[in-house]
């Protein structure tokens, strides 16, 4: 629960909202998107339904701000593994590895599919394929990667390939499908 005065309004009305979308997310976790009620986030919020309608106008516009919330934290969680890991086709490697087990975690149902559409995951896809494509021209740089498709083509390759990580059944199953991807990177 936010303390009721943190200092200075911005910072308290982002406490707040912070405690909104932790709300939000804990109960996504236990009973699934379709089943977010307003009145249930605020109890676990420990607001008061009234505060929460401030904040979001309905359950759709606080799905949409907890979705964004998360695939801002994928691309964050991207970044600090190609930051932390060593040359550039470890980081490749790892930074694949990652996308697929996101794609694994969190498969997309029926209602974040419908999110999927929206603006912030269009602008978040861009951002993603830009990332995986810098990461393929230094690998081409290198000759790790095969140059005889462009970049762009090759981050398609790899977003695409690595979808279908949401219907493996298994973390190794996810493994696979990336070393098969990479495979696909290599030169001929």
């Amino acid at each position: 629960m936010p303390k009721l005065w943190t200092g200075d309004v911005e910072t308290h009305y982002l406490a707040v909202r912070s405690a909104i979308l932790d709300a939000a997310s804990s109960l996504v976790e236990e009973r699934g998107p379709p089943s977010l009620k307003m009145s249930q986030v605020a109890g676990r919020a420990g607001i008061g339904r009234a505060t929460l309608y401030k904040y979001f106008a309905d359950a759709e516009a606080l799905l949409l701000a907890w979705h964004e919330r998360q695939v801002s934290s994928h691309l964050d969680r991207l970044t600090e593994i190609r930051d932390r890991t060593g040359d550039v086709n470890e980081r490749l490697e790892k930074v694949l590895e990652a996308c697929a087990l996101i794609a694994h975690e969190h498969p997309v149902g029926e209602l974040v599919s419908h999110l999927h559409h929206q603006a912030h995951v269009m602008h978040a896809r861009q951002r993603l394929h830009d990332f995986i494509r810098k990461l393929l021209s230094e690998a081409v740089e290198c000759g790790l990667v095969r140059n005889d498709v462009a970049t762009d083509e090759l981050a398609n390759y790899c977003l695409h390939a690595l979808t279908a990580a949401s219907h493996m059944p298994s973390k190794d199953g996810v493994r696979r499908l990336v070393t098969v991807t990479l495979t696909g990177l290599r030169q001929a």
